[in-house]
């Protein structure tokens, strides 16, 4: 009999005893090499329990150590991870609260009435009570699903105590230790604060604005990358006066033609921009505003008030606590970095030591690649599997106001790894339907396909400025892994009207010097 004839229940049943029989061998296996478990994951955040989970569903006996240690300001958080809690999840929360609000004004040149629309406003404790609510719920989700799994939470801070045995610092300072065949690290980042006066003090970070217990009236952004820019654009969306503070340039690592394209819609929108600007330090004064003092290349020094201060320089990875010389771990770059270097099986240099996500040295820093990486090291551990995570071409998007996704090769990387010669660049201005009734601004809606200039023109990187540029760039991003080219872009049929068929109108070239900006949506 073939498995495609047997009944679901039988189906069922046999893989239920099959877990159970892989379980069996591998307790009796553990018990001969004196291991408690064959997998300690050290962080509880995406890609740790991704893989912990996965490697449980294998067959593999696992715990996850998880402890959250709350933020200068004591903001602290559930299971989960940075994702869940502070990251990806509650942002996209408040950037779509942030795109209603401008949605009731589009509404009235499209014919809803509104009773009084200028009395039109936003409560911030109304939108904080419900992202938080939202969190909370994932969190027992989470470790319902972990018990459901038989995954052992261990609600502790992990350090090694040797290369085999991750120890547990518990809440009242008892310690456990749990000996393991392999160790997972998935420990994460937090936000750095600067070297100044006042800075951890009195201001805050990303890990505090989605529970901040106070609307945070006037405020100042400190650091232009996609964390600073996203936490900008959703509090001007709210009805905040912004300004963002940037020392070099905006969204370091991202297309630069892109990126000044996001600041300048940003501009429109009416978030004001101090550019080579540094602060020097952050006084709270009397009435509990803060005074930052700052100097900006060429000028004298200077100060302004704010209610909230936002450090959004860079994050940290969370490895400071993991004693990992006691394993004879080295982090990357010779020991000066805080990260660690992995090779091409997601190994550290002790190889039964992975590590996964954040921690992860020049890695992309995303939720879906943590997750990836995770299940891909326990199909390989515990499945038999020879599959390796391939952290190349991989997408993402800056959830601006106007969003920004993109996928591959920015520009500037394709020029300096084929030659300018060896490169084209179609590119074209568009006008999104939605926009045309209430008039807004289709100034910056932008995009471009970078492909090399031989042959049938394989696409090298997708960039799109515009409305759901998320849900735009994932579906080309798989195109672009099976190897997308300008022939089979240009042959494909869009859909009508949307803005992802842009990019299957494209046809002009930026060495034409063709003007790219397009007469009418219709030809």
């Amino acid at each position: 009999m073939t498995a495609s004839v047997l009944t679901r229940p039988l189906r069922n049943l046999i893989n239920v005893h099959y877990v159970r029989l892989l379980r069996t061998q591998a307790t009796a296996m553990l018990q001969k090499e004196n291991y408690e478990y064959d997998l300690v994951v050290i962080g509880g955040g995406s890609g740790g329990l991704a893989c912990a989970k996965q490697a449980v569903q294998l067959g593999a006996k696992v715990a996850v150590l998880d402890f959250v240690k709350p933020s200068p300001r004591g903001t602290k958080w559930g299971l989960g991870g940075t994702c869940v809690n502070v990251g990806c999840i509650p942002k996209k929360l408040m950037h779509q609260a942030s795109l209603l609000g401008e949605a009731i004004h589009d509404a009235q040149p499209y014919g809803w009435k509104l009773a009084e629309p200028a009395s039109v406003h936003h409560d911030w404790a109304t939108l904080t009570e419900s992202v938080q609510n939202h969190i909370k719920s994932v969190n027992w989700v989470t470790r319902v699903d972990l018990r459901d799994q038989k995954v052992e939470y261990v609600n502790g801070l992990g350090y090694f105590k040797d290369d085999h045995t991750v120890v547990a610092v518990m809440k009242n300072q008892t310690e456990r230790e749990l000996r393991a065949k392999y160790v997972v690290v998935a420990v994460g980042g937090r936000p750095r604060y600067p070297d100044i006066p006042g800075a951890a003090e009195h201001a805050i970070t990303s890990d505090d604005i989605f529970s901040l217990p106070h609307a945070p009236g006037k405020t100042l952004l400190v650091g232009a990358g996609y964390i600073g820019l996203e936490c900008a654009g959703f509090l001007k969306g709210l009805g905040y006066d912004v300004t963002v503070m940037v020392r070099s340039i905006l969204l370091r690592g991202f297309d630069q033609q892109m990126a000044t394209l996001v600041g300048d819609s940003m501009v429109e929108k009416g978030i004001k921009f101090h550019h080579h600007t540094r602060p020097l330090a952050v006084e709270k004064q009397t009435d509990g505003r803060l005074l930052v003092r700052y100097e900006t290349d060429g000028a004298a020094a200077a100060e302004d008030v704010f209610d909230t201060v936002l450090f959004a320089i860079g994050r940290q990875a969370e490895t400071g606590t993991l004693k990992l010389a006691n394993a004879g771990i080295v982090t990357a770059d010779g020991g000066k970095s805080d990260k660690l270097d992995v090779n091409e099986l997601d190994q550290t240099n002790v190889p039964h030591v992975y590590a996964v996500g954040d921690v992860l040295y020049r890695k992309p820093e995303l939720t879906p690649v943590a997750i990836h990486a995770g299940r891909i090291i326990a199909r390989r551990l515990f499945g038999g599997s020879e599959e390796r995570m391939d952290y190349k071409d991989v997408a993402t998007t800056v959830f601006t106001p106007l969003e920004y996704g993109c996928v591959g090769l920015s520009e500037e990387d394709a020029e300096a790894t084929h030659g300018k010669d060896g490169i084209e660049v179609y590119h074209a201005y568009y006008k999104p339907t939605e926009f045309f009734v209430p008039q807004r601004s289709v100034r910056y809606c932008y995009l471009k396909a970078v492909a090399l200039r031989d042959g049938d023109q394989r696409v090298l990187g997708l960039h799109f400025l515009g409305p759901a540029a998320g849900e735009v760039i994932q579906g080309f991003a798989a195109a672009l892994k099976c190897g997308l080219t300008m022939k089979v872009l240009r042959n494909t049929v869009g859909i009508h009207p949307t803005v992802a068929e842009e990019f299957t109108r494209l046809a002009i070239t930026k060495s034409s010097g063709l003007d790219p900006t397009p007469a009418t949506c219709c030809s």
